[in-house]
């Protein structure tokens, strides 16, 4: 990987900075961001995708779909893996450094200009300037319509000031209750509130009070409610690059939201291209002897089903060994007890972010909730990585999980800052 412009870098560092202000609920600021920049999430049309689980994969699958059919596309994601670019694609491809740091050079001094406005205190906030930035450099590459992924619920999310015609509801869990609620019926009217008049929703499996929720809210917004259940991951006689059962769940979610924006089915050549497309971090190789995977998954049931694929992937090797770092506002025992049943070792370690709990603590709580696994502890990312390897040996297999700063941790250059939100 080449190393990064001093521009590029400049950019990375003012996006750092504003991490100081944290996470700041309302849409005023945006709003006021946007104006003074011109308004540029005007200028295409958009999928809109919500949910606790596969956001990421099916804004992805959303974008290649909309290409496969013939239009310019755009994707913007969240939250990265080693880069604050990965987060905007065009067409499929990650933006270039020097059309990142010159939009982020723009929203910089449009943000300057806002905060003059604003009461004592208030900032625009580090994903309120990429969201911003994504809108800009998706208007200037003239994009026809850009799947956009929600950060954080949806209500007061900074992503919520497009006027979308198709929304996407992925599933709901209970995380991020500090801020969402404390039932899965809050986090489901959080999320919700992305829902347009008179627009369509596509709903993934959810649970019965999630469903409820929706099916009002289509109703009070006049919108049509489009369900899709487990077993519809067909893909017109192709197969999908993406490893994981869940994925062809996340891909039918994509084929049946892109098939609304259209309003007409998909060709089967257009399903059998974007088929192809990968998802970083999501069950994706990184070494081999032995199979060396990393899977951002981060909640209870993103590691069901990141377990549930395991003999897929895996196939007859052993050991399977797990590294997990987990942050300490996630359900770890809950974790901890479905890779212990599913892995042969758990190496436990710290993530380099803050949040992460010691792994003398990941220890503890496996010993009560996965007594049967074998357990070892490494101080960082790449200690457990090479004795995780070791363990397993050539025909073994290590799997990374458990947080997406620890599998950013073992992507990222030597020497590169961490620069994740």
């Amino acid at each position: 990987m080449p190393l990064p412009s001093p521009d590029y870098r400049e950019a990375e560092r003012w996006l750092l900075s504003r991490e100081l202000f944290g996470m700041r609920f309302g849409l005023d600021r945006m709003r006021r961001l946007l104006t003074v920049l011109g308004s540029p999430q005007r200028a295409f049309r958009t999928i809109h995708i919500v949910g606790t689980n596969g956001k990421s994969s099916v804004t992805r699958f959303a974008s290649a779909l909309l290409a496969a059919e013939g239009l310019r596309a755009g994707a913007y994601t969240s939250p990265h893996l080693v880069r604050f670019g990965e987060r905007i694609q065009i067409e499929g491809r990650e933006i270039d450094d020097a059309t990142f740091a010159d939009a982020v050079a723009r929203v910089r001094r449009a943000t300057a200009l806002v905060e003059r406005s604003l009461t004592e205190g208030d900032r625009v906030t580090q994903f309120e300037a990429l969201t911003a930035v994504a809108f800009l450099v998706l208007a200037e590459a003239r994009v026809e319509v850009a799947a956009i992924e929600a950060g954080l619920g949806g209500r007061f999310d900074a992503t919520n000031v497009i006027d979308s015609e198709v929304q996407v509801l992925t599933s709901v869990g209970l995380e991020h209750t500090r801020w969402l609620g404390p039932t899965v019926a809050d986090i489901a009217r959080e999320k919700l509130d992305v829902v347009r008049p008179g627009a369509t929703l596509v709903c993934g499996p959810v649970p019965p009070e999630a469903e409820a929720v929706a099916e009002r809210v289509c109703r009070e917004r006049r919108a049509r409610l489009v369900p899709v259940g487990e077993g519809e991951g067909d893909v017109d006689g192709g197969e999908l690059a993406a490893r994981g059962r869940f994925q062809r769940l996340n891909f039918a979610l994509a084929r049946r939201a892109v098939a609304c924006f259209l309003g007409r089915p998909l060709s089967a050549l257009a399903v059998r291209r974007a088929a192809r497309t990968t998802v970083p971090g999501r069950l994706e190789q990184i070494g081999e002897r032995p199979l060396t995977i990393v899977d951002v998954a981060h909640n209870p049931d993103a590691v069901r089903a990141l377990c549930a694929s395991l003999d897929e992937v895996l196939a007859d090797r052993r050991p399977r060994v797990a590294i997990v770092a987990i942050l300490d506002d996630k359900d770890a025992a809950a974790m901890l007890r479905e890779l212990g049943a599913a892995f042969d070792v758990l190496v436990l370690t710290r993530a380099t972010n803050l949040r992460s709990l010691p792994a003398a603590t990941l220890d503890t709580l496996a010993a009560k909730v996965a007594p049967a696994a074998r357990r070892e502890t490494a101080v960082d990312a790449h200690s457990a990585l090479a004795r995780a390897r070791e363990l397993a040996g050539a025909d073994g297999c290590v799997v990374v999980t458990g947080s997406i700063y620890l599998v950013g941790d073992l992507l990222r250059p030597p020497g590169a800052p961490p620069s994740m939100l």
